[in-house]
């Protein structure tokens, strides 16, 4: 999904739940803090996914986390051991967004409307992916 710099990512995480649940079977739903929310949490288990959700601090103050509490002193909710390790995947994903946009520019964009914008971005992908390919193709695998 294409959304301006206006929008936050949180707006748009409940469509991406539905639409990417009707293209891809998957069991969790792997999202940081800025994501912590009743409906998103709703949402994700309506659509029988697990949603590992890093617990956000504003929780502790106004609105209790749906997060079950690990450990019932600390004053917010932590994610199990099992949780914390299946979030870790999450570094992947963060890794290739900050390779797309250091090296391949999709943090300077000098073009206007949604298809140029789309296809320059989607050039960006391609890049990167070549370049993973080739990365791939220089490891030396004998041993």
């Amino acid at each position: 999904m294409l959304t301006s710099a206006s929008v936050h990512d949180s707006q748009v995480a409940i469509p991406l739940m539905t639409l990417t649940s009707q293209r891809v079977v998957h069991l969790y739903e792997l999202m940081d803090s800025a994501y912590d929310a009743d409906a998103i949490h709703a949402h994700s288990r309506q659509l029988n996914h697990v949603p590992i959700i890093a617990p956000h601090g504003r929780r502790g103050t106004t609105r209790p986390s749906q997060l079950p509490k690990v450990f019932p002193d600390r004053p917010t909710p932590q994610l199990s051991p099992a949780q914390q390790d299946r979030y870790k995947e999450r570094t992947m994903s963060e890794r290739v967004n900050a390779r797309l946009k250091d090296e391949f520019g999709a943090s300077h964009l000098r073009v206007r409307g949604a298809a140029k914008v789309m296809a320059h971005l989607m050039f960006g992908v391609l890049a990167l992916t070549v370049d993973q390919w080739m990365r791939m193709g220089k490891t030396d695998y004998k041993t």
